[in-house]
């Protein structure tokens, strides 16, 4: 007998804005979207999470803040 286990990770953008600084790489512009991820076993929902991904408007690299 096969036993077929589901597990996804959906994500949903909120909403985008303008953050201070400019990117190290090219000096564009940086944007700080608010994303919301869901994971779900065998459609349960099991963890859910709102985070702020940082990317540049000029050369769309993920920006990673060190503090």
């Amino acid at each position: 007998m096969c036993l077929v286990f589901l597990c996804d990770q959906q994500e949903r953008e909120l909403g985008r804005q303008q953050a201070p600084g400019c990117c190290p790489h090219c000096g564009g512009k940086v944007v700080a979207a608010d994303v919301e991820s869901r994971w779900r076993f065998c459609f349960l929902p099991i963890c859910f999470k709102i985070k702020r991904k940082y990317s540049c408007t000029l050369c769309s690299r993920r920006l990673v803040l060190y503090y």
